[in-house]
Parts: structure tokens; C-alpha cells; sequence
């Protein structure tokens, strides 16, 4: 039975465990980096005590071939970044104008939910991509966009219903019911042909994905997009599972299917580039369409600062 894959969290209860993982990857980090001079400074005094005669002899080179092949090994082993940290740190980099307690509290949400599924990590893709960054946000909270942006690769998936709505403080949950139509979907593999999915807007840059598959295992898509400038944003997928299906295999099939509906995105992105941000804020508020509360959620709460940025960085641009 594969281990389950955490769902929900409450941020404070990891707080004291974001900062003993952060202490211990800093340690791993430490001893790595110590570890390198130390091979280099083995490997040269083996050389010189080699060359000291003139000759090298087959025992001497057998030591300084196993001591070269444990040098390389160790560069291999390398510690993994803490993702939750890094995140955190594109966060900061790309957003410098939140103030401390904005920052410390999107920080802490992001790295609670990281640090509590990172284990299960499958993939990453980055992609810098020309398109304001209130575009990715519409398109990511819109439900009714998994049937028609993505009517391919999801083959006709349908939602059916909205189950459940709940406001956070800093953003919300839409919990849905999708049908896969076809009998020859392919994402039947993985799941029931009727599921409850979760879409979950942690803070203004970061959502969850929250897809159950069989025997109670569940796939996790977390999506972060920062914006860069008024017409760029950086997207970071993150995909994590506790799927029994051998790791390589599972991460190639993820790859794909995450390369192929970022190719759909690209040209609804294009053309919601095209229509005025106040259009695209102004069209969730005449919604009631509970397939667009989550995107309404987020222009209640952060529609008037993102208005006020923009507005600011105009004035700014013509005087």
C-alpha cells in the first residue's frame, strides 16, 4: 500500500518543522561542500606520492583511479534544494514590492504545503512566459476552462458540479465533480470515470490542484506564477503523487502530459493578453457561475491592489 499523500494542512502546525528542515539542508549543504576539497586534496596527494619516483606502478594507479570514481561520486550526491525554500525565494525575488508581513505570510503558506508533500515530488517545469501574470490567474481558477482549453488532452473531461465552496483568509477552495465521458480516456489508468478534484487558492501567486486517483492515492499539481513585469510571468509546475508505479515511468508520463497542456494554454493566453485586465475583473463580478467563484474570490481580494500597481506603474511609464 503506497503511504498517503497528505491533503489538506494547517500552516502553523509545520512551521516549527519548516525550520529544523530547513536547518538540517543547510547541514547536508555544509558537509557536501566540505567534502569537495577534501577529495581534491586526497586525489593531488596521492598523484604527487604517485609521480614522486618517476613511476607509476598498477597498485598506484588503481588507487588513483578509485579515488578519482569516489570524487565523481560524491559530486553525484549533491543534496536536492529544499523546495520549499525555494519557492520562497522566487517568491521574494520576482515580487520585491510586498511588504514584510505580506511576504512572511505568503512565504509561510507556500513553504507549509511544499515541505508537506515533498517527499512525494515528481517534477518540475520553469517557463518564462510572455503573457501578463492576471492571465495565468484567470485561466487557472476558470473550472469551465478544463472542458474547453484542454478538451483534448483531457479528452471531453466534463464538470458536472460544484460540490463545495470555502473562503480562506488569503484566498479559498472549490471542490468539483468531473466525469471522464469517453470510455476510451486515457485517465481512466489512473482514476474513477467520477471524481471530486479540489482547486485551492493558497495566496495570490500560488494554486493547488488536488486530483484523487485509485485506492485512495491522489495526484497534486502545484502551480506558481510570479509575476516578472506587466507582460511576463514565471510559471513553476510542480507535480507530486504517491501513485505504486515505478518512478521513472510515472515521471516521463507527467512530463508530457504537463508539456502538452502548457502547448493548449498558449494561445488562450495570447488572446486574454489581448483584452484589458479591467474586462477580465469586470466579467467574474457579473459571473454567477459557481464554475468562477474562485477567480471572483481573487478579485475580492486582491483585484483593487493589483489595479492600483498597475495603474501606479502607468503613471509612471508617461510622466
Amino acid at each position: 500500500m503506497s503511504p498517503e499523500l497528505p491533503n489538506q494542512i494547517e500552516t502553523s502546525k509545520y512551521q516549527p518543522a519548516l525550520e529544523v528542515t530547513e536547518l538540517i539542508a543547510k547541514f547536508r549543504n555544509s558537509i557536501w561542500m566540505f567534502g569537495i576539497p577534501s577529495w581534491l586534496f586526497g586525489i593531488s596527494d596521492r598523484g604527487l606520492a604517485a609521480f614522486a619516483d618517476g613511476y607509476l606502478s598498477p597498485v598506484e594507479i588503481l588507487h588513483l583511479l578509485t579515488a578519482s570514481f569516489f570524487f565523481l561520486s560524491w559530486l553525484s550526491l549533491k543534496p536536492e534544494p529544499c523546495l520549499a525554500t525555494d519557492h520562497v525565494d522566487t517568491l521574494t525575488e520576482y515580487i520585491p514590492n510586498l511588504n514584510s508581513a505580506q511576504q512572511e505570510g505568503y512565504a509561510e503558506a507556500v513553504q507549509a504545503r511544499t515541505l508537506e508533500l515533498q517527499e512525494y515530488h515528481m517534477i518540475r517545469q520553469e517557463y518564462l512566459l510572455p503573457f501578463p501574470y492576471i492571465c495565468q490567474i484567470y485561466h487557472l481558477l476558470n473550472l469551465k476552462h478544463l472542458e474547453t482549453i484542454h478538451g483534448f488532452s483531457l479528452n471531453n473531461l466534463k464538470v458536472i458540479k460544484v460540490s463545495n465552496i470555502q473562503p480562506t483568509t488569503v484566498g479559498g477552495m472549490v471542490k468539483f465533480q468531473t466525469i471522464l465521458d469517453s470510455q476510451f480516456n486515457a485517465l481512466r489508468i489512473w482514476r474513477q470515470p467520477i471524481v471530486e478534484v479540489q482547486l485551492i487558492l493558497h495566496t495570490p501567486y500560488t494554486v493547488e490542484l488536488n486530483i484523487p486517483a485509485y485506492n485512495n492515492n491522489r495526484i497534486v499539481v502545484i502551480f506558481n506564477v510570479i509575476p516578472v513585469n506587466e507582460t511576463e510571468h514565471k510559471f513553476l509546475i510542480d507535480i507530486y503523487s504517491n501513485i505504486p508505479c515505478p518512478k521513472f515511468l510515472l515521471q516521463v508520463i507527467l512530463h508530457f502530459a504537463s508539456c502538452l497542456t502548457l502547448f493548449e494554454d498558449l494561445p488562450y493566453l495570447k488572446k486574454l493578453a489581448q483584452t484589458h485586465k479591467d474586462r477580465l475583473f469586470n466579467s467574474s463580478q457579473h459571473s454567477n457561475q459557481e464554475t468562477m467563484w474562485l477567480f471572483k474570490r481573487f478579485v475580492d481580494l486582491y483585484g483593487s491592489p493589483i489595479k492600483s500597481l498597475s495603474s501606479t506603474k502607468d503613471e509612471a511609464l508617461n510622466g
